[in-house]
């Protein structure tokens, strides 16, 4: 089973741009689906979570113009960016969590000043 995330691009910033991320089999008991970023020579860090029931969590970095969602018959998860600014240019991966974690190859977004 692989994650495969799209959505990444070049955009100014202001702007926003949509992530998904889809599992291409069948994954059981996810119970956690989230987006990370990371920037070179740094840790990848959380950028937003959601958990099957719905419930969001948030970088601080990412509250007030991120969204994250979830479609749990399709395995997938959505990030809405908005409002972009420089600091959010990062390659972004999606993870699932189930018994184990699985990992996306990651999309690249680039915001533009």
């Amino acid at each position: 089973v692989q994650l495969q995330a799209s959505g990444g691009g070049l955009v100014q910033a202001g702007g926003s741009l949509r992530l998904s991320c889809a599992a291409s089999g069948s994954i059981s008991g996810i119970r956690v689906m989230g987006w990370y970023r990371q920037t070179p020579g740094n840790q990848r860090e959380l950028v937003a979570s959601i958990t099957r029931g719905g419930t969001e969590n948030y970088a601080d970095s990412a509250k007030g113009r991120f969204t994250i969602s979830r479609d749990n018959a399709k395995n997938t998860v959505y990030l809405q960016m908005n409002s972009l600014n420089h600091e959010d240019t990062a390659v972004y991966y999606c993870k699932f969590t189930s018994w184990r974690a699985y990992w996306g190859q990651g999309t690249q977004v680039t915001v533009s000043s």
